[in-house]
C-alpha cells in the first residue's frame, strides 16, 4: 500500500493531461501513469478516459480499458463511453453499458439518454427504444427538447411513424432536427404527401429538409416531383444531386441522370457509384465499365460498392479480359474477397466462361459463407459439371454451412443439365423436409425441367397442375419443348394452349409448336400456327454471337459479311464444311425456319448461323491451345450443337459456348451437357 501512496498527481502531471491533444501525447502520459501507479487516482484516470473517448483521438479500446480499472466510474464517464460506442458503430455495447449503469443505481441524465436512443435507432431496436421511453417518462425527462427530439428520430428511422408523430406533437418546442426527422421518416415510408405538408408548415428549413423530400420522392418513383423540389432548392449539396441521379436511374431515365452528372462541378464517390450502379441495373453494362475507367483516370478511389456494380456489369458483358483486369486491380489494391466481392468474382468468372478461374477464387477464400458455396454450385451447374456441383453441395453441408433457397436452385439446375432425374426428385424433397424451405416457382421450374428433359412428361404435367402458384412462361415452355423432343403431341398442345392463355406474345411457343406439327407431318396445323404468327406480327430475333480476342469483342449475326476478315472467315467456313462432310455429318434441318422449304436452302441457312461464323473467326485468330469462347444471345440449335462437337474433335480445340440457357464445353468431340435438346 505504501508504494501506491508515495505518488500523487503533481500539478505538472495534471497540466500535461489538460493540455494533451494528440493520441501520442495521451498514450505517453498513460504509460507513465501506469508505470508510476498514478493510474489509481480517479482524477487522472477519468481524464485519460475523456481524452481517449474524444472524437479527435477516438481510441475506444484504451478508453474502455481505463474505464474498467476505475472502481466506481461516475455517470459522466459512463456517458463518455456510451457516446464513444455509438460513434464507433458499436451500439450493442452502448446499450449493454447503459443496462449496467442502471444496475449500479446510477440515474441517466439528458446527456446519456439521447446517445442511447441514437444507438437504438442505429440498430433498428424499436422495442428497446420503447422501454427507454417508459423510463424517460418515469424520470421526468419527457419534456426535455433533446431527449424528445431523439425519440422522434428513433421512431421515424424505424418506420414507426405513428409513434414518431406522437413524440413530435407532445414537444413544447419542435426544433429543426425533429422537423427534419419526421419529414425524412414519412418520405422514406413513401408518405411523401404528408412529408410535403410538413415541409410547407416548417418555420425554417435547412439543406437536409430539402434533400429529404428530393430523396423521398426519388425513391418512391415520383421523379418529376423530386426534380421540381430539386430545382426550387436555394442551395444544392452533393446529397441532393446524388439523390436526384439515383431517382432518375431507378426510373430508367438514364439520359437525365447523365445530364445531371455532367452538370456537377463537384462529385464524390457516392456520385460515381450511383451512376455506375444505375448503368448496370439498366443493362447498360458497357457504359458502366467505361465510366469506371473514367473514374480511375480521374484518381477517384473505388470502394467495395463500386466493384460490386463493376463485376456485375462485366458478368453482363461476359468479357473475361475485363474481369481478369478488375480482379488484378482488386488484388493490387488490397480489396478482400471474403465477402460479397468473393461471391461476385465467382459469378463473374462462371458467366465469362472460365469455371476454373471461379474455382480458384472459391478455394482461395478461407472462411466460405453460404453465398460463396452457392455461387460456385450454380456456376458448375451452369457449365454442365453436375457431379462436381453435387460433391461441393455435400461438402458444404458437411462444413455445417446451411444452404438456402438459391443454393437449391443451383443444385436442381445441375441435376437438370445432367439428366439426373432421381437426384432431382431427392434434392427437391430434401429442401422441403430437411431444411424447411418452401419451394418457389423457380424451384418448381427446375424440377419440371428435369422431368421434361428425361421424358417424364405426365409427371411434369401433374406437378404443374398441383403447384400452389400459377406456372410461369419458363415452366410451360419446358413442358412444350419436352413434348416436342419426346414426340408427345397431346401434352405439347396442352402446354401450348396454356402458354398462349398466360403469355400470348411468347413467340418461342409458336415456333416450337409449329416444329412439333411439322415433325408429325401435320402440315395443315403448321399453316394455322404460321398464320397466327403472321397476325401477331412475330419476328424471330436475329441470332448474334460474339467472341473476344485481344480485348476486342467481335460480333456476328446470321450470314454476316461486314467483318474486316470476312474473306478469311468464309474461307474457313468452306474448310469446316468439307471436313464435316468427310466426318459423315448430316445436317439436322428440323429447327430451320418453316418459311424455308427447300432442303439445300435450309442447309445453307444453317451453315451461316452466327456461332459458326464466330467459330470460324476463332479458328483463324485464337492461338492453338487456348479455348475459343463464344457468347450467343439465343439457344444453340441442334445442328450447331452437333457441328461444334465434331469441330472440337476435328481441330483438336476446346470451344466454350454460352447461349441463353447454359454453357457448353466442347472438347475432343464431346460436350459437357449430356442431354441437349
Amino acid at each position: 500500500m505504501h508504494s501506491l501512496q508515495q505518488h500523487s498527481p503533481s500539478p505538472l502531471h495534471l497540466t500535461l493531461l489538460k493540455t494533451s491533444k494528440t493520441h501520442q501525447e495521451t498514450t505517453q502520459l498513460h504509460a507513465f501513469a501506469v508505470k508510476t501507479n498514478l493510474i489509481q487516482h480517479t482524477s487522472l484516470s477519468s481524464r485519460l478516459v475523456s481524452l481517449y473517448a474524444d472524437p479527435e483521438i477516438n481510441n475506444l479500446r484504451y478508453a474502455r480499458s481505463v474505464f474498467d480499472q476505475i472502481q466506481e466510474p461516475s455517470l459522466v464517464l459512463h456517458n463518455l463511453i456510451i457516446k464513444c460506442y455509438v460513434f464507433n458503430q458499436q451500439s450493442h455495447e452502448a446499450i449493454a453499458l447503459f443496462r449496467g449503469l442502471l444496475g449500479k443505481s446510477l440515474l441517466p441524465d439528458n446527456f446519456t439518454l439521447p446517445c442511447v436512443i441514437k444507438g437504438c435507432a442505429r440498430l433498428n431496436a424499436v422495442e428497446e427504444g420503447k422501454q427507454i421511453h417508459g423510463l424517460v417518462l418515469k424520470l421526468g425527462f419527457g419534456l426535455d427538447k433533446f431527449v424528445s427530439s431523439s425519440f422522434v428520430s428513433l421512431y421515424a428511422k424505424c418506420g414507426e411513424m405513428g409513434l414518431a408523430r406522437k413524440a413530435f406533437d407532445v414537444m413544447d418546442e419542435n426544433d429543426l432536427v425533429s422537423w427534419n426527422s419526421l419529414i425524412d421518416g414519412y418520405a422514406k415510408c413513401g408518405e411523401v404527401g404528408i412529408a410535403m405538408e410538413l415541409f410547407d408548415e416548417m418555420p425554417e428549413r435547412d439543406l437536409f429538409s430539402w434533400t429529404c423530400l428530393v430523396d423521398g420522392f426519388s425513391k418512391c418513383g415520383k421523379v418529376e416531383f423530386a426534380r421540381e423540389i430539386f430545382d426550387r432548392m436555394p442551395n444544392k449539396n452533393l446529397v441532393s444531386w446524388n439523390a436526384m441521379i439515383n431517382g432518375y436511374m431507378k426510373s430508367g431515365d438514364i439520359e437525365s441522370a447523365r445530364v445531371l452528372f455532367n452538370e456537377m462541378e463537384v462529385r464524390n464517390l457516392i456520385t460515381w457509384n450511383a451512376m455506375i450502379a444505375g448503368f448496370e441495373s439498366n443493362g447498360r453494362f458497357k457504359d458502366a465499365f467505361e465510366l469506371f475507367e473514367n473514374m480511375l483516370d480521374g484518381d477517384v478511389v473505388p470502394n467495395d460498392a463500386t466493384l460490386v456494380s463493376v463485376l456485375s456489369a462485366i458478368s453482363g458483358l461476359a468479357s473475361l479480359s475485363k474481369g481478369r483486369w478488375v480482379h488484378s486491380y482488386m488484388v493490387k489494391n488490397g480489396f478482400l474477397v471474403h465477402g460479397v466481392l468473393g461471391t461476385l468474382l465467382i459469378q463473374m468468372y462462371s458467366r465469362c466462361g472460365s469455371i476454373e478461374s471461379a474455382l480458384i477464387v472459391f478455394w482461395s477464400i478461407p472462411k466460405k459463407k453460404v453465398g460463396h458455396w452457392t455461387a460456385i454450385i450454380v456456376g458448375l451447374g451452369m457449365h454442365g459439371m453436375a457431379e462436381r456441383a453435387l460433391n461441393l453441395f455435400h461438402e458444404m453441408c458437411n462444413s455445417r454451412v446451411k444452404p438456402h433457397a438459391i443454393t437449391f436452385i443451383g443444385v436442381l439446375n445441375a441435376c437438370s443439365h445432367a439428366g439426373l432425374v432421381d437426384d432431382g426428385r431427392k434434392y427437391f424433397d430434401k429442401m422441403i423436409n430437411d431444411y424447411g424451405i418452401e419451394p418457389t416457382v423457380e424451384h418448381y421450374g427446375c424440377l419440371v425441367d428435369i422431368l421434361c428433359r428425361t421424358g417424364h412428361l405426365e409427371e411434369a404435367k401433374s406437378i404443374i397442375e398441383s403447384m400452389p402458384m400459377r406456372p410461369n412462361t419458363v415452366i410451360l415452355m419446358s413442358l412444350l419443348s419436352g413434348a416436342r423432343n419426346h414426340g408427345n403431341k397431346d401434352i405439347g398442345e396442352y402446354a401450348a394452349h396454356r402458354l398462349i392463355n398466360v403469355a400470348p406474345n411468347t413467340s418461342g411457343c409458336y415456333v416450337v409448336l409449329s416444329n412439333m406439327y411439322a415433325a408429325a407431318g401435320e402440315w395443315e396445323k403448321v399453316s394455322q400456327v404460321r398464320e397466327m404468327m403472321k397476325k401477331r406480327g412475330f419476328k424471330k430475333d436475329p441470332g448474334c454471337s460474339s467472341i473476344e480476342h485481344r480485348g476486342v469483342v467481335h460480333e456476328f449475326i446470321v450470314g454476316d459479311k461486314s467483318h474486316p476478315q470476312t474473306n478469311d472467315i468464309y474461307s474457313k467456313l468452306d474448310e469446316m464444311r468439307n471436313k464435316l462432310k468427310s466426318a459423315g455429318h448430316v445436317p439436322d434441318t428440323t429447327q430451320v425456319l418453316l418459311c424455308i422449304e427447300d432442303e439445300e436452302e435450309k442447309e445453307a441457312e444453317l451453315e451461316n448461323h452466327s456461332e459458326r461464323l464466330a467459330i470460324a473467326f476463332g479458328l483463324t485468330n485464337v492461338e492453338p491451345g487456348r479455348p475459343i469462347r463464344i457468347m450467343k444471345n439465343l439457344r444453340v440449335c441442334n445442328d450447331c450443337h452437333s457441328v461444334t462437337k465434331l469441330l472440337s474433335g476435328i481441330y483438336n480445340r476446346e470451344i466454350i459456348v454460352r447461349d441463353n440457357s447454359r454453357f457448353h464445353h466442347f472438347k475432343n468431340g464431346t460436350c459437357s451437357c449430356k442431354d441437349f435438346w
